[in-house]
């Protein structure tokens, strides 16, 4: 096909429009699939691999960090080159990132793969919903975009328990080979059904700052994931502590200057955009760490195996779903800031609840408040999305949204490396290793599945009970984090987002409505 410039609206509407729409839904599927699928997955690879706490983080966060990194500049090259194309490309690299992760043997390998994947991922996200202006008029347009949100977010219930099927029945590479026929069928159906649109007036991919972006993003993430082990003291996380401020004030004064900068940072001067994407980041944040900690918990410390933990993440999924689609009517009537402020009390009241979990609660009560906080998520991310989209002027929509999607991934990636070396750290803390060998000590310390595999070969009972109460303690005091930042962020939501209700969604040339509210494959991450 050849390629059409279409930013507004078609003219005479494509009579293909509602199968292209099935393409992208197919390509957000994939992505949605591949959110929580390996949620369920990382004690398995724990244990096959040998992976430590530290490096499930790193298989976790390559992915979030690099698709963080890379998303604006993904949005201007399909501007620049072709959506369609940009898109089919990053459903390839997508692809072979997970057909690499399938086939490798060693944990760095797996890390490589999930930065592939994160590319991939990068390119995908931003184009599926940019070439709907190009096929449906204003008058379609939202249900466009809430049936392609559908299809990520259907994704995500249905992860856990497609992956804790596979893992029961096949190795754990099933996992990342179950990408492979979705992430083709997707290429083929946008091949046959989507039409090539391009935006020649797009400004040129800053090759500088997204480099400062990603360096600067990776080294914090790598000083907070290596800190609990080498001490915050330790000369190599100081520097990259350093490293990754100095860059990312690098990247601010370059941006602050740029005509046409990749990260619009003078869109944080709005109080309702500035505000709203504070407090749908620490909702990210949370629900990060909530999905890197539990599945451990669940399978080694409660016995389940990965289909059960898939199926008993559910509660918090359903919750989560069902509150999004009906915070709407709430922000209709009371307006989005006690809405937000409401659903982020109602997180911090799961979450601390949550941090009352011992060795003897059961499942029962870990369905009770993931329950709740399923409810908290979906009342205060989808108006706080929706507020910040709403305070934007239609010209600079673009940024502004992705923006918005950075940020939401930094706070992914920070939630993942800070909850996860909070638990990492406790969990060694709280651990009696009393009478083992230094090296069998150090392996248990690793994490909770070594901990069992280990006390499974030399008949340590001890070890076992030792190793689950110290992982329900290192939980425990990340869940108690959690609730204090979800406290924080409804008090500065309850004091400072703008108080008028919410308006009705824009028209074609402004943001989308809730319906359109998409979550992204950062919002709910390993």
């Amino acid at each position: 096909m050849d390629a059409v410039t279409l930013p507004a609206g078609p003219s005479r509407p494509d009579p293909r429009r509602w199968w292209a729409l099935g393409a992208l839904v197919a390509s957000m599927l994939t992505l949605g699939f591949d959110i929580t699928i390996l949620n369920v997955a990382l004690p398995t690879m724990a244990a096959d691999l040998g992976a430590s706490t530290g490096e499930q983080q790193w298989m976790a966060d390559a992915y979030v960090v690099v698709f963080a990194a890379l998303m604006l500049p993904a949005g201007l090259l399909g501007d620049r080159f072709g959506r369609r194309r940009m898109l089919i490309t990053g459903l390839g690299v997508f692809l072979a990132g997970s057909l690499a992760g399938a086939l490798t043997e060693n944990v760095s390998a797996v890390i490589a793969a999930r930065a592939v994947m994160g590319v991939g991922a990068a390119l995908v996200t931003p184009l599926a919903l940019s070439v709907l202006p190009s096929l449906f008029a204003p008058e379609e347009r939202a249900k466009a975009v809430g049936i392609v949100s559908a299809g990520s977010t259907l994704g995500l219930p249905l992860g856990p328990i497609v992956g804790g099927w596979l893992l029961d029945h096949f190795w754990w590479g099933s996992v990342f080979l179950v990408n492979v026929p979705m992430a083709a069928l997707g290429i083929a159906s946008c091949l046959l059904l989507l039409p090539e649109t391009r935006d020649p007036s797009s400004p040129k991919v800053d090759a500088v700052s997204t480099a400062l972006t990603a360096a600067g993003l990776g080294a914090l993430v790598y000083a907070i994931i290596e800190a609990p082990g080498r001490g915050w003291a330790d000369p190599l996380v100081l520097a990259m502590l350093g490293a990754a401020v100095a860059l990312i004030a690098a990247l601010v004064l370059r941006e602050r200057r740029t005509p046409r900068p990749l990260l619009d940072l003078e869109l944080l001067a709005r109080r309702g955009f500035l505000f709203n994407t504070l407090a749908a980041t620490l909702v990210v944040f949370v629900l990060s760490g909530l999905l890197f900690v539990l599945p451990p918990y669940l399978q080694a410390v409660l016995g389940h195996d990965a289909l059960g933990t898939g199926v008993r993440l559910l509660p918090m999924m359903g919750g989560l779903v069902v509150a999004a689609r009906a915070a709407q009517p709430f922000v209709a009537r009371l307006g989005a800031r006690t809405v937000v402020s409401a659903g982020l009390a109602v997180l911090a009241f799961a979450a601390l609840l949550g941090s009352r979990t011992t060795v003897d609660s059961g499942y029962g009560f870990t369905a009770l408040w993931l329950s709740v906080a399923g409810f908290g998520f979906g009342f205060s991310l989808v108006p706080a999305m929706s507020g910040a989209l709403g305070t934007l002027p239609s010209d600079r929509a673009g940024s502004g949204s992705g923006l918005l999607l950075t940020l939401r991934q930094v706070g992914g990636a920070i939630g993942i490396a800070l909850l996860g070396s909070l638990l990492a750290s406790a969990y060694r803390g709280r651990l009696d290793v009393t009478g083992l060998p230094t090296e069998a000590a150090d392996a248990a310390g690793g994490s909770v599945v070594a901990a069992h595999l280990l006390a499974e070969r030399t008949g340590l009972a001890e070890l076992t009970a030792s190793a689950n109460t110290a992982y329900v303690h290192g939980m425990d005091v990340a869940l108690a984090v959690c609730g204090i930042a979800a406290i924080v962020a409804a008090l500065l939501a309850a004091a400072l987002l703008p108080s008028t209700p919410r308006p009705a969604a824009r028209d074609a040339d402004g943001p989308p409505g809730p319906s359109g509210v998409v979550l992204a494959p950062g919002d709910v991450r390993q």
